[in-house]
């Protein structure tokens, strides 16, 4: 996907968090993150886009940790989110295409990283939000949905920091069924070694594999779905394991 592409997504994204946290309100409980309300998920985010606009913004070289979450609440905490969301969206849209500023993943250009994290950043969490107002979740755009599982595999789990580890070398297959997007992550007492495969399916044994449409893969792999969402074919253990080790955290 383009920058401009994860611009547009995090601009909508954003807004539709917000529209779903106002209409749950900040008491409301976030049944995909069940030691959250409403204002955890909004103080959360809102930090998150102002440590990232920072970054943009201001041309920080080397690692700045955030300023913390704010204690405001109601109607002026999501006030505070849509502000803050909307000085994110302008930072990236002005932001130099040769900008220099520190990030944590592989991306072609400090840009690119920033627009493509915060567009799914914000995703996931409108996603919690939307779980806290009920009724369907928005859709999320196939293209938008496998790259967000790509970043996941190939960016996130692929630091020091994951815990998804086995202690004998085992494999795992990752597959869209609307698409043909697969990877193969493999797994052992190191981080997970992810590749996205080209051309036809794999036919090599894999020990586990997981299937479904990209959106929902996208989805269960953030932990957003249940397994049950998921097509599991060969050790269920490992599936499990993804279940059970594979969530990111803040610190």
């Amino acid at each position: 996907m383009e920058i401009t592409e994860h611009i547009q997504t995090l601009a909508a994204e954003g807004r539709l968090l917000a529209d779903a946290a106002g209409e749950a309100g900040p008491q409301a409980r976030v049944p995909t993150c069940p030691v959250w309300q409403v204002r955890d998920l909004l103080r959360h985010t809102a930090m998150v886009h102002a440590w990232a606009a920072a970054f943009v913004a201001q041309g920080h070289t080397s690692y700045v940790p955030d300023s913390g979450e704010s204690e405001l609440d109601g109607p002026e905490l999501l006030a505070h989110f849509r502000d803050g969301h909307r000085f994110l969206v302008e930072a990236l849209e002005n932001a130099p295409q040769d900008l220099e500023c520190w990030t944590f993943l592989s991306a072609p250009s400090p840009l690119a990283f920033w627009a493509r994290r915060q567009a799914h950043e914000t995703t996931i969490h409108r996603v919690d939000a939307e779980s806290a107002r009920g009724g369907a979740l928005s859709p999320i755009a196939s293209a938008h949905a496998l790259d967000g599982v790509d970043e996941l595999l190939r960016g996130m789990h692929a630091r020091p920091k994951s815990r998804v580890r086995t202690e004998a070398p085992r494999t795992l297959r990752v597959r869209a069924t609307d698409t043909d997007a697969v990877w193969t992550v493999r797994l052992s007492p190191e981080p997970p070694s992810a590749v996205r495969e080209q051309g036809p399916v794999p036919t090599a044994p894999v020990d586990c594999e997981l299937s479904a449409a990209a959106e929902t893969l996208y989805l269960t792999l953030w932990n957003r779905l249940p397994l049950t969402a998921l097509t599991v074919t060969g050790d269920p253990g490992l599936a499990r394991l993804w279940r059970d080790d594979s969530s990111i955290t803040w610190s």
